[in-house]
């Protein structure tokens, strides 16, 4: 895909087409290294696997690890602080900037939407909502947002044939048509000096826009809230920087988490509850599946299968609500805590 992206930023011949080509190999280059950081963290755990003395550090710990959840983030916006000169007098050059945001879990990473930013905006706003699938209770949500100036100089995919004329007029009309000639059937270089080697373009220089690190922030668990919040920008460069924007130094977005426990079944067996009815005391055998914050039992099995509404319902809370929807038996309560204590 890098590769990929490298031969269609060096063959763009307009500048919006150039600008995705450049976002896109820019995200492609962070997740090579967020695999590359991976393996390396999942070699050391190998070697320190082989070294541990006691088999309760070799072992597994998948089951004493907590579980996994979604965590998504929507309704980004940064907002922007133009000059009163600029943005309500309308004096001075029209600055405009290509943006976008990239957000990256461990090595889950996604990209926004590039944004064209000038002063008349008074928010760079992305209407993405990303979802990451998998993230534990530790994660840490890094948002970066790149800019490029879109003024600058484009160096397109037009580079090379500019490049051979200007070579043709200079090294003479034969010499010029046979480098003209090399760089239309694709720039190789000739088979006797290895081949595959774009002439005139090292594989570490793309042409291109070039996008810049404008600022960045790390969201947590911490940050995660029902409601629409505002987190502290770090800002790179200065008002120096072709790629500079006026920003406030904040980001609002909304942060949501689900865990996986929540909407998947964790734990399902079989329990015995004492069952009252007058002096008389009778054992019965259900069925219960944990599923997020309830406990939910089925005179059998099948029931679960055939989606039947379960008997009764117990909530897992810090009072230990008590759900009684389908029988009036007394005394499952008690038994039932005493299952869920083991």
């Amino acid at each position: 895909m890098r590769d990929g992206a490298c031969k269609l930023l060096a063959a763009c011949s307009q500048r919006e087409q150039a600008l995705e080509a450049a976002k896109s190999l820019l995200t492609c280059n962070a997740r090579i290294m967020a695999y590359m950081s991976e393996l390396q963290k999942m070699k050391e755990s190998q070697i320190m696997q082989k070294m541990a003395r006691r088999s309760s550090d070799a072992g597994s710990v998948e089951d004493r690890l907590p579980c996994k959840a979604k965590v998504a983030i929507s309704d980004l916006r940064i907002p922007l602080m133009w000059k009163d000169t600029e943005y309500f007098k309308n004096k001075g050059d029209l600055h405009r900037c290509a943006v976008f945001c990239l957000l990256q879990i461990g090595t889950e990473i996604n990209d926004t939407d590039m944004v064209i930013v000038d002063r008349t905006l008074t928010d760079i706003c992305f209407d993405n909502t990303v979802v990451f699938s998998e993230a534990g209770p530790d994660f840490e949500l890094k948002v970066e947002l790149y800019s490029c100036c879109t003024e600058e100089e484009f160096a397109g995919g037009n580079t090379p044939k500019k490049l051979a004329s200007k070579l043709s007029s200079s090294l003479g009309r034969s010499s010029g048509k046979k480098v003209r000639a090399v760089l239309d059937t694709g720039g190789s270089s000739p088979v006797s000096n290895g081949g595959g080697n774009p002439l005139l373009l090292p594989v570490t220089t793309v042409p291109g826009p070039k996008y810049h690190l404008l600022a960045q922030t790390t969201l947590t668990l911490a940050s995660v809230q029902e409601s629409f919040r505002t987190h502290d920008l770090m800002i790179s460069g200065n008002e120096e920087s072709s790629f500079w924007l006026p920003l406030y130094g904040s980001m609002c977005c909304r942060l949501a988490a689900q865990p996986l426990c929540m909407t998947q079944q964790m734990v399902a067996g079989y329990l015995r509850f004492k069952q009252i009815t007058g002096e008389q005391q009778n054992w019965m055998k259900i069925y219960a599946v944990l599923r997020g914050t309830n406990l939910f039992c089925y005179r059998k099995k099948e029931d679960v299968e055939a989606k039947v509404e379960p008997a009764f319902t117990i909530a897992i809370n810090k009072v230990r609500n008590f759900v009684n929807t389908h029988s009036t038996e007394k005394g499952l309560k008690d038994e039932v805590w005493n299952f869920i204590r083991i």
